[in-house]
């Protein structure tokens, strides 16, 4: 018996098929987003890539059923797509690191839109285009008359839809945070399969192609049980995902390091046999000195992007506060901190955005912004309105901190934005760049004398090495002051100028690469 003579099957199929599209484009997000961030640029591309993927699949399904009406050729696509979607996160983090190479070589603007548009293109295009040409096909299969026909293609849109809305929530409230990105494809895989083993089983065909198929995914199950998107395993003791992130904790003889990019970027740190970090925690450290702690009453301690708790955890063991409060949003981090960087029980660690717990705070005599990850800028954080927020809830000459991790300095671009911003709320505005790095600190306060309390608070320190620090920002540290550069809640393009911050810093970083090409040849390149 035809399975296809039961309009449940074909109705089934198009449900599935809706739902796979959103859990791939989902599971794309979070398979890019290590790599190139999650920001709004990289959404855009996904979903761009997407939907021309998805144009071009109903332009071919609707020719092909036309052209041969056999619905064989629409399930035997329907195994292509699941055995490609099974084998992207085995071979994706190849195929990105390659494509993302070849880009930087070739592109000097816009890096972070072209690499990610070819890994798209590489990666979730073709099996998209297949789950695009479901849709024509079913029509053809299902319309029996033209006086039904309205009444069935309604019947398959809103099966598809109905689809697609579990396929986003599917994917982001359970799979991923469950069982991660990997085991998500491989879960849609095995539904697109399952959909043409019972087409094929029932018409008896294609039994040698069912099951090579069949084979091809149960390896890449097995595979995918060891995946892992870090590019090396060296030093790597934890890898997850939340729903916020990817995760990995590094460990060396040094130190423990919490990242949320492949690629680069370290979000925490615990050193093993010392305080400072000769990061930008360390030149925070100015923040109390400024807001002359040692001199205040139980004072308190705000920050608003905890991490694993590096900067709690120096101004603990530096400072008296009485009382730190650190919001982090992603659970998973907070309990990395206490599983492997040993968090501190007397800090508070509490789960939020930072800007909706700053509705309902108390005062706080330094309040640290440490929110901004890479090219993830969130824009909420960035606006006047959000640092007037921050300004009620600080001490009257308290004193905020921000790590702004885009060292670009350039006319218009994200960090003059953020200075003039800050500087429309706060009347003393200073910044000052961290070796080594491309973070640069900001200090903010209405305190005239925020410049000579560090000076006078860091001489009575007995650590040399942050007494030294202190003292350099304190001389070195320029101050800002407020331009027609602002930065709202209405308008705050932070992807934007974060992503030309970034394209000058791959831009500096290839240099040396691209006169190695042109000098030795490519030959050169691969021998290094």
């Amino acid at each position: 018996m035809n399975i296809l003579k039961n309009k449940y099957f074909l109705y089934a199929t198009e449900f599935f098929a809706g739902m796979s599209v959103m859990a791939i484009e989902l599971g794309a997000s979070r398979l890019l987003a290590p790599y190139f961030s999650s920001s709004q640029i990289v959404w855009t591309v996904i979903i761009g890539a997407i939907m021309i993927a998805m144009s071009l699949g109903n332009i071919w399904g609707g020719r092909s059923a036309d052209k041969n009406p056999n619905p064989s050729l629409l399930y035997k696509r329907l195994m292509l797509a699941a055995v490609w979607t099974a084998a992207i996160p085995i071979v994706g983090k190849y195929v990105i690191g390659i494509s993302s190479g070849l880009v930087a070589l070739v592109i000097t603007k816009n890096f972070l839109v072209w690499a990610s548009l070819l890994s798209c293109i590489l990666l979730f295009v073709y099996p998209l285009m297949i789950l695009g040409t479901v849709t024509p096909s079913l029509v053809k299969y299902t319309t029996e008359d033209l006086e039904s026909n309205g009444k069935v293609v309604g019947r398959l849109g809103a099966l598809n839809t109905l689809g697609s809305i579990l396929g986003t929530f599917i994917p982001t409230f359970l799979t991923i945070p469950a069982v991660g990105t990997a085991a998500t494809f491989m879960i849609f895989a095995s539904i697109l399969l399952l959909l043409s083993i019972i087409y094929f089983m029932s018409s008896k065909k294609k039994y040698i192609q069912t099951g090579i198929s069949v084979a091809l995914i149960i390896t890449f199950s097995f595979l995918n049980m060891s995946h892992s998107f870090a590019l090396s395993d060296k030093d790597l003791i934890h890898e997850d995902e939340s729903i916020y992130n990817y995760l990995q904790v590094l460990e060396n003889d040094e130190s423990i390091i919490l990242s949320t990019n492949v690629l680069f970027g370290v979000q925490s740190i615990k050193k093993k046999h010392e305080s400072l970090t000769g990061m930008y925690y360390d030149y925070a450290l100015a923040a109390p000195f400024m807001a002359n702690i040692d001199e205040i009453e139980n004072p308190k301690l705000l920050i608003l992007g905890l991490g694993t708790g590096t900067y709690a955890e120096l101004c603990r063991e530096l400072f008296n506060f009485s009382e730190i409060d650190g919001v982090e949003i992603d659970k998973k981090i907070i309990d990395i901190a206490h599983e492997y960087f040993n968090l501190s029980e007397d800090i508070n660690a509490i789960e939020g955005d930072g800007r909706i717990f700053l509705k309902s705070a108390s005062t706080y005599d330094v309040i640290m912004v440490d929110a901004y990850q890479d090219i993830t800028i969130p824009f909420q954080m960035s606006s006047i309105e959000f640092f007037e927020e921050v300004k009620k809830h600080l001490a009257k000459d308290g004193v905020m901190v921000v790590n702004m991790n885009m060292n670009s300095d350039g006319q218009g671009s994200i960090n003059e934005y953020l200075e003039s911003t800050i500087a429309h709320v706060f009347s003393d505005v200073y910044t000052i760049k961290v070796n080594n790095g491309t973070n640069k600190e900001l200090f903010a306060s209405n305190n005239k004398k925020m410049i000579s309390n560090l000076l006078a608070n860091s001489e009575n320190q007995s650590n040399e090495r942050l007494k030294k620090l202190m003292v350099k920002i304190a001389k070195n540290c320029e101050k800002k002051s407020a331009s027609k550069l602002l930065l709202t809640d209405n308008s705050a393009p932070v992807e934007l100028l974060g992503m030309e911050a970034l394209d000058s810093i791959i831009e500096q970083e290839l240099k040396y690469y691209r006169n190695l090409i042109k000098t030795e040849g490519l030959g050169a390149l691969l021998d290094r």
